[in-house]
């Protein structure tokens, strides 16, 4: 009976790795194009620019960035904002915020992207909603 038992405990932990085997999360390949341009969600704005540009920092260093993001309601502007470093590879975005003598990589999952839509989570749960407003 022992046997028996051991047998079918040992063929339902086989079936149940097998089971997820082989299972790929959710990769889309989104349009890296639809992603240029102003996002809001809320009070947060986001700008995505297909180029890279120079901006020099309040420390006098200059930096290389594609991406900007600011908080209206802390009283920041887009002249002001943070400055990022974004690619967009199949659904993972990457944004890798620039300062002085550090760099902050983010990365998210997109969910949703299209000429309206940017819908994205970040590795702790949270989901952001973000329309396009230029």
């Amino acid at each position: 009976m022992k046997k028996l038992i051991f047998l079918f405990l040992g063929l339902a932990l086989t079936l149940g790795f097998s089971a997820c085997h082989g299972v790929k999360p959710h990769d889309n390949n989104f349009d890296k194009s639809m992603l240029i341009g102003k996002w809001q969600e809320g009070s947060v704005f986001e700008r995505y620019y297909d180029t890279v540009f120079e901006r020099i920092l309040p420390t006098g260093d200059t930096v290389q960035a594609n991406g900007v993001t600011w908080d209206v309601a802390d009283d920041i502007n887009e002249a002001e904002g943070q400055l990022f470093i974004w690619t967009l590879t199949g659904s993972t975005l990457k944004q890798e915020h620039l300062g002085s003598f550090i760099t902050v990589p983010k990365l998210y999952t997109v969910t949703t992207l299209d000429a309206h839509e940017l819908v994205y989570n970040d590795d702790y749960g949270v989901k952001h909603f973000y329309i396009k407003v230029d």
